[in-house]
């Protein structure tokens, strides 16, 4: 799978609202069928960040997904509620789903 993380430092005066504004781009990606998720977290030491985990099946979901019209508009739209270009780290990974973290195994 691809497996993305991305941080999103949002203007103040939006970060409140960025699941609000990021919702439609959200819903929609969630829907494609190659992504097995697309989940956002926001960071407990800056409110004004926000972290973006995603998955795609292979390459080619991950390329559709890149191509797509909603991503697209995201571009056009999400940057204007963003105080800095978002930092990535993405790569592929032999798996299809989360594994267990063993350290913590719950009996």
């Amino acid at each position: 799978m691809i497996f993305i993380t991305a941080r999103f430092r949002v203007r103040p005066e939006d970060a409140d609202r960025w699941p609000e504004i990021a919702r439609s781009f959200t819903e929609a990606t969630r829907a494609e069928d190659g992504c097995l998720w697309f989940d956002w977290s926001r960071s407990l030491d800056d409110p004004t960040e926000y972290v973006l985990v995603e998955a795609f099946r292979d390459g080619a979901a991950g390329g559709a997904h890149v191509s797509s019209d909603h991503f697209r508009q995201a571009q056009r739209e999400l940057p204007a509620h963003l105080a800095e270009t978002p930092r990535i780290v993405n790569f592929e990974v032999p798996q299809d789903d989360w594994s267990e973290l063993g350290e913590m195994r719950v009996d």
